[in-house]
């Protein structure tokens, strides 16, 4: 066992089988988070670590370098392990990107003896007929889009979304009695190649892969918490460096997730462009654009070195231009109006839902820039959509996350709630053999690929 002593509390050791990594591998940075898993099932963070990445390394959302991934994933699993004090083998990835088809379809199974109760063989067999019909459906729209009819594709996510028994609602079907099951059964895949990219990286590093989860579906799992029969309903947006990544979650069931390719490093590109200035410069003062101080953008050195200083001084400049300013922010706001017609079509495409929840939950890197939560709340982006008001829009922090207590000094920010999401898709894993409760845990193993 290992000690660790976080915030002067007193020493205490920890199990190797409670320690769970989070892997979040994003187009700009990776971040890796260990946590504890507690006897209640909540989670204590122990340790945290943050990488960049380098231009070249992820594509679409997708891993496009996987030795130079795996480089920048070893620099933060250390600086992780290191304020743990412990090393996790067992972890959980994310993965993002245009090509993962994450959709909800609804299915009539009509029984053939109404009097026989519903076993746990007949619904493994109802389940995996609508995962492979749901995979037949996303192998045809992935072999369209990148015009190969050869595209492997593999099963990430499954739930349940909804069960009835002859109109009946149930929360679990398990020793019901009925002729007519209904089922809403939210399906995710994802090109085989970009899951073995993944399956790769973990191996180079070590590390033993519990599971791969669609990351906004992971995002909905944080917000859920224990509480797995919640009526939680929000529209939850992950937006990324090079994606944003939707999912409807609508009275505790995800009714979908769907991905963009416009992120944070769009807007940094439009600045550069419109501007004249290079990447990295364009980067940071979007950043701090989105309220990240200079120091912070600047200084990585305990005192202030005189490349440092002069970085500073030169963004301070800019952003005092008149000229080089207003072009900043024209840049930005017509990004941004793009971006809002991404987030409409993302939206449209969910069509089992008649009116979508009138809360948006935000986090990912590219969720700190102040005029896209703006545009967000104040513009008329959503009359064309089935909402009864305009949306609600809140920037997602660690202390809004269920059953997760941050135990280090970090200020674990909206940039890290994908792990966090992360972490709880590990627990439900690691739970499938539990005794479960209602159907969102009774069939969890079931529902495991």
């Amino acid at each position: 066992m290992s000690e660790i002593n976080l915030e002067n509390e007193k020493p205490r050791k920890i199990k190797p089988e409670n320690v769970i990594l989070a892997l979040d591998i994003g187009t700009e940075f990776v971040k890796a988070v260990i946590a504890e898993r507690t006897e209640d099932d909540n989670l204590i963070v122990i340790g945290v670590g943050k990488e960049h990445q380098n231009m070249g390394n992820m594509y679409a959302g997708a891993i496009a370098d996987i030795p130079a991934v795996v480089s920048t994933c070893e620099k933060a699993l250390s600086n992780a392990e290191g304020m743990a004090g412990v090393i996790s083998k067992t972890c959980v990835v994310g993965i993002a990107g245009e090509l993962i088809k994450g959709n909800t379809r609804t299915v009539r199974y009509r029984r053939k003896d109404s009097n026989k109760p519903i076993s746990d063989q007949e619904m493994q067999l109802i389940i995996q007929r609508v995962q492979d019909k749901a995979g037949e459906q996303a192998k045809q729209e992935i072999a369209l889009e990148t015009d190969n009819p050869e595209v492997e594709v593999r099963l990430i996510n499954s739930a349940i979304v909804s069960l009835s028994i002859d109109g009946y609602k149930v929360s679990n079907p398990i020793g019901f009695k009925g002729s007519d099951l209904m089922i809403q059964f939210y399906t995710a895949f994802a090109p085989l190649v970009h899951i073995s990219a993944i399956e790769k990286v973990c191996a180079e590093l070590n590390l033993d892969l519990l599971a791969v989860a669609v990351e906004p579906f992971a995002v909905c799992r944080a917000c859920l918490g224990n509480e797995l029969e919640s009526n939680f309903s929000a529209i939850v947006m992950d937006i990324g460096g090079g994606t944003t990544d939707i999912a409807v979650v609508d009275d505790g069931g995800v009714e979908g997730t769907k991905m963009f390719g416009i992120g944070g490093r769009s807007f940094t590109h439009q600045i550069a462009t419109r501007t004249g200035l290079d990447y990295d410069t364009a980067e940071a003062i979007k950043l701090q654009l989105g309220g990240v101080s200079l120091d912070q953008l600047t200084l990585k050195h305990k005192e202030e070195t005189v490349a440092e200083a002069e970085k500073k001084n030169e963004i301070q400049q800019i952003l005092a231009t008149p000229e080089r300013a207003k072009k900043i922010n024209t840049a930005i706001s017509d990004n941004v109006e793009v971006w809002l017609g991404g987030v409409a079509v993302a939206l449209e495409d969910f069509p089992l839902v008649e009116a979508l929840p009138t809360r948006i939950l935000l986090c990912g890197g590219g969720a700190g820039l102040a005029s896209l939560q703006e545009a967000l709340a104040t513009s008329d982006w959503y009359t064309d959509l089935p909402f009864s008001r305009r949306p609600l829009v809140h920037l997602l922090d660690d202390v809004d996350i269920p059953g997760i207590e941050n135990a280090t000094t970090e200020d674990l920010d909206y940039s890290f709630i994908t792990a966090f999401g992360l972490l709880r898709v590990a627990i439900d894993t690691l739970a499938g053999t539990d005794e479960p409760a209602g159907l969102r845990a009774k069939l969890a193993k079931l529902l495991q690929n």
